[in-house]
């Protein structure tokens, strides 16, 4: 019946196991009358009078009914998200309240799915005119495709955590799962093929933050197994960005962020975003490109497969697709929203262990490190590459000195953990990744040559892994070489059947290891965009030789990797280097040992990372070698831990470092009492007096900054206009020096 649809009270918990025992009719179903969903106006309200990024505990999201007819809506006052029910579900609306402009051009599909080499939509309403824009009173014009997929019901709970996190250590106080609401849409096969298929499209909608997340899961309860070929789990028709009469070099895209957890290869979200596709939408007939290419249909759908079979009474679950909606199109401000995005839905990235990185695993060796450590306030050592680590012995003499030296490490206070190397290396032909084009490895993977992660070698290297944790009592993995999303055309391999399932499947068993990992509190540091499925930090976005340059070399493009490797990243979420002993190449020039000979060097990497709130693998022997290198290392980690609240706040990039004149990072967090932290670098051979100038809009302070020089007494400053300060700074040769804004 028109405008009718089922629900589940609002009181009632979401779950992917709660899911997939629901019966196809709720027995509490309801109608759009329900109390359970309040009514909200779904005209624009104005635009918000807070700052959601200065702001806590404000833009709460639920879900409405909108008082039109079989209509519903989430929104959290920031964005919203409508949908129609009737006579079949699709979404009408996708608003940004922030601007007060719509983001949506057309209707489409909720999904699209391809089950045993038939495709299928998933709701969706047809005949719109025209898809340059979308009015209203078309909507009540519009049909159901017959052959689609049709909406039976809702079910509203709250937000549920993607897998568990395990807090061992110091992090921000941020809330998991994130808090929010959930919407789940049901449908079911049209006619009678596919009876007993049910599709659940799951919205995740949170609080505070212009950020949903959506994904689909397939229940099997046919008597016979289906396949999915493909599947596109998200359809948006966006407003373009431009309109280009002819064809541009590179295309402008529309104002949204837009990752997945499907996600490799990529020390940033734009590199490893393997699955968010920007293509044109071919019922745009009226878009003023010439050829009808402007890429405004967001699509989210993995590169190859799934080819996934769902036996009788299983299910499937899709990648999540995170959709963040931007204000502006100032470049701070976006990486804030991204950054708190990350914040949102991986606070683990926030954990930020002070770590070494140790060269020798030698009992001997480790007990030295981890005596340092305690003495100078590191937190963690790392078994590093080269080390003589091999986290695939399983000889039990081998794990029982290793659970020692876990015990002795425990005992002072320190984490401990080793580094293994997984994808970018040849095993042999019977488990490699196989090269469809040849049917035999080599000549096309990430890596040239790289194992299969459904081979039978990798079943047993993740046998090992998971039983090395279990017998250790180690507390981190350095994983190099993770799975880069190499395809498969084996059709021996135990893991996976052949080349269509050989990424989804290879993916689902490094994440699923990530999120085992993240639920017993082993901290993961991966060189790849794994935070989504429970990694901690990749790389700042170093060039590994450039550590074999000189000295200062060195420093002055340490500063520069962390300036551009924090506009998306938090502090936390990329690692620096510094090698104590030489790292390739470079001879003496390029390296810090004897430490007590090259001070100065030393303290200025110390400077480097610490001042920024970055964390750098240390990598050496030791940590110090005489009682003034002890002091120095001790100084900037005391430092640190001060002010550590602030300085693993986002960073606002004041100037770059480019070696002609000082140079300045600042923190910033309007919910501390220390709301910025200004750390200024002078690299010049002569002292300075400058007058610099300092944003403090992110502070959360608007008329006046107290601000004090190092741990002097503070002084007022009144801000203009632009809520900027000037402040003077006088510094000696090649030297550092901060400030702190209460």
């Amino acid at each position: 019946m028109a405008g009718h649809l089922r629900i589940l009270l609002a009181a009632v918990v979401l779950s992917p196991c709660i899911l997939s025992a629901q019966p196809a009719s709720p027995p509490n179903a309801g109608t759009l009358s329900d109390p359970a969903l309040p009514i909200l106006d779904k005209g624009f309200p104005g635009i918000p009078s807070q700052d959601w990024l200065l702001t806590q505990g404000s833009f709460k999201a639920d879900v409405y009914r909108t008082g039109a007819d079989g209509e519903i809506m989430l929104s959290n006052g920031l964005i919203r998200r409508v949908f129609r029910t009737t006579p079949n579900a699709a979404t009408v609306g996708f608003d940004n309240l922030m601007t007060g402009q719509s983001m949506l051009r057309g209707v489409k599909p909720e999904a699209r799915l391809t089950i045993n080499k038939q495709d299928y939509s998933i709701g969706g309403l047809q005949r719109q005119p025209d898809y340059a824009y979308l009015l209203p009173e078309w909507l009540d014009q519009m049909k159901a495709d017959p052959a689609a997929f049709s909406f039976v019901g809702i079910t509203v709970g709250k937000t549920q955590e993607r897998f568990g996190w395990k807090r061992k250590r110091y992090s921000p106080d941020l809330p998991w799962p994130p808090p929010g609401v959930a919407l789940t849409l049901e449908f079911r096969p049209p006619a009678d093929r596919l009876k007993g298929l049910a599709v659940f499209v799951h919205y995740e909608l949170y609080d505070g933050i212009p950020l949903l997340s959506k994904w689909v899961r397939i229940q099997n309860g046919t008597a016979e197994p289906v396949c999915v070929d493909r599947f596109v789990s998200e359809v948006l028709a966006v407003v373009e960005s431009g309109s280009p009469v002819e064809s541009p070099k590179g295309w402008q895209y529309p104002n949204l962020h837009v990752e997945t957890d499907y996600a490799f290869l990529g020390m940033d979200a734009d590199g490893a975003n393997k699955a968010v596709f920007w293509v044109p939408d071919p019922q745009y007939q009226t878009q003023v490109n010439y050829r009808l290419q402007t890429p405004c249909l967001l699509e989210t759908r993995p590169p190859v497969g799934p080819g996934v079979t769902i036996g009788p009474g299983g299910s499937f679950e899709t990648f999540r697709t995170f959709e963040l909606v931007h204000d502006g199109t100032d470049r701070e401000r976006k990486g804030l929203a991204v950054r708190r995005m990350y914040r949102t839905i991986a606070p683990w990235a926030m954990e930020n262990p002070i770590l070494m990185h140790v060269r020798s695993a030698d009992p001997k060796a480790v007990r030295l490190a981890v005596d340092q450590c305690a003495d100078v306030g590191f937190e963690m050592i790392i078994l590093t590459f080269g080390s003589g680590f091999n986290i695939e012995n399983e000889s039990p003499e081998y794990l029982s000195q290793l659970r020692e030296l876990a015990e002795y490490a425990h005992g002072k206070g320190i984490e401990i953990g080793g580094y293994s190397l997984l994808a970018s290396r040849r095993i042999n032909d019977e488990n490699d990744v196989i090269n469809p084009a040849t049917g035999k490895p080599g000549g096309f993977a990430a890596f040239d040559n790289s194992p299969c992660l459904g081979s039978q070698w990798a079943q047993d290297y993740f046998r090992k892994l998971y039983a090395f944790y279990e017998k250790t009592g180690f507390d981190l993995l350095e994983h190099d070489g993770s799975y880069p999303g190499d395809v498969c055309a084996s059709t021996t391999h135990p893991g996976h059947a052949g080349l269509e399932d050989s990424q989804y499947r290879q993916w689902q068993t490094i994440t699923e290891f990530y999120r085992w990992c993240r639920g017993r509190g082993i901290y993961l540091n991966v060189p790849d965009y794994y935070f989504l499925s429970g990694s901690n930090k990749t790389g700042m976005g170093y060039r590994e030789t450039n550590w074999s340059l000189p000295r200062a070399q060195q420093i002055l493009h340490g500063r520069q990797n962390i300036f551009d490797g924090t506009w998306e990243k938090a502090p936390s979420m990329g690692w620096m280097f510094v090698p104590l002993t030489e790292y390739q190449g470079g001879g003496a020039a390029a390296t810090i040992e004897p430490l007590k000979d090259h001070l100065d060097a030393y303290a200025a990497h110390l400077a480097n990372n610490f001042g920024c709130g970055v964390q750098a693998c240390y990598r050496g022997p030791r940590l110090f070698d005489a009682p003034e290198t002890k002091s120095v290392v001790k100084q900037w980690v005391d430092f640190y831990r001060k002010y550590r609240p602030i300085l693993d706040s986002d960073i606002i990039h004041v100037r770059r470092a480019d070696g002609r004149d000082i140079d300045c990072m600042m923190h910033v967090n309007p919910q501390l009492a220390s709301k910025g932290l200004a750390v200024v670098y002078n690299p010049l051979a002569e002292a300075v007096k400058r007058k610099l100038i300092l944003p403090l809009y992110y502070t959360g302070l608007t008329e006046t900054a107290m601000i004090r020089h190092e741990e002097e007494a503070g002084k007022s400053y009144r801000l203009d206009r632009e809520y900027r300060v000037e402040i003077p700074v006088e510094m000696p040769a090649q030297s550092v020096t901060w400030f702190v804004i209460e």
